[in-house]
This record gives structure tokens, sequence and C-alpha cells, in this order.
């Protein structure tokens, strides 16, 4: 009867967990943020320079395309370098976590800063993944055209930008999950 008790007001819930077993997960986010950088800068840099000169009838009359002539591309580039910068700046909080397993509120800040980051780079990567879109397939209710088949070179540099973003969209929520199952493990360990 008295482990019933106990069950009833939730002592088998508070199981020990080992003092380290955090580490694993702050290393596992200091090499997250890295891939972050890397996906983010990367995706900034390769919009950033994609452009693509097509000559016209002659030498002298030439179509550009460049990242900048879209303001989808623009907020994009913004974007992704506000955000390059952002992974760079949490990298120390993330060695921190590292010696020091137990601070709880470096790592709830984190959590909301990589939650707002989070929202911030999902809406620019939609953005500029709904004129990639429009750029590949057109649209042939308001008679626009895709224009990826002339700017073929253009088209492939904003799409292959757009994967880098997407991919530090999932390093985000990976970062997400793994600061909030270190604050959990946190919270079952006992006194």
């Amino acid at each position: 009867m008295a482990k019933a008790g106990r069950l009833e007001e939730g002592g088998a819930s508070k199981v020990q967990v080992p003092a380290g077993s955090n580490k694993g997960i702050s290393v596992m986010d200091l090499v997250l943020r890295l891939v972050g950088i890397a996906g983010t800068l990367g995706a900034a840099i390769a919009m950033g320079t994609n452009e693509q000169t097509l000559p016209f009838f002659t030498r002298f009359v030439r179509f550009d395309a460049q990242y900048d002539d879209f303001r989808a591309f623009r907020l994009f580039v913004v974007v992704n370098a506000i955000l390059s910068a952002y992974f760079v700046l949490t990298i120390p909080l993330s060695i921190v976590h590292i010696m020091r397993s137990l601070a709880r509120g470096s790592r709830i800040l984190l959590i909301i800063l990589d939650t707002i980051m989070l929202a911030l780079l999902t809406a620019g990567a939609s953005a500029a993944a709904s004129i990639v879109y429009l750029a590949h397939n057109g649209n042939s209710s308001t008679n626009w055209l895709p224009v990826c088949q002339q700017y073929g070179d253009f088209c492939q540099g904003a799409s292959g930008s757009l994967i880098g973003s997407f991919g530090a969209i999932v390093v985000l929520i990976l970062t997400i999950l793994l600061g909030a199952t270190a604050l959990s493990r946190q919270a079952k360990r006992v006194p």
C-alpha cells in the first residue's frame, strides 16, 4: 500500500538521472550550431552572389537577373546572415552548457531565442521558396511564364541556397528539442 501511495504522489516520476547525461546533449547542440552556421552562411552567400545575364538581340542590350531584383530574395539573404551571426554568438553558451550541464537559465534563454530565430528563418525561406516556385512553374491564371527556361543558372543557384536554409530550419528544430530534453532531465533529478 505504501508503494501505491508513492505512485499517486508522483514519487515514481522522480527517477535519478546520471550527472553527466546532459553533456552528450550539449555536445550535440554545439555540433548542430556549427552545422547551422555552415547552412545559413552558405545560403546567404549563394543567394547574394546569384546573378545571370542574357544577351538580347545585340551585345549591348542585355537582361540581368540578380537576387536583389526580388524583395523576397533580399529578405532571404538578410535573414540568413542574421541567423549565421546568431549561431556564432550562441556557440559560447553551448560551450558553457558542456562544462556546466546543470545551467538552467541560459538553456531556457537559448530555447526562447532559438524559437524566435526559427520563426524568422522560416518566414524568409518560405518567401524565397514561393518566388523560386513561380520562377520554375509560372502561374497560368495571371499569365506569368516560367523564367527558369531562360535563366537556368539563376534558378539553380536560388534553389540550391534554399536547401541550406531549410537545412538550418531542421537544425533549429533539433536544437530546441535538445534543449527541452536537457531541461526535462534536470527536472527529474532528485536532490
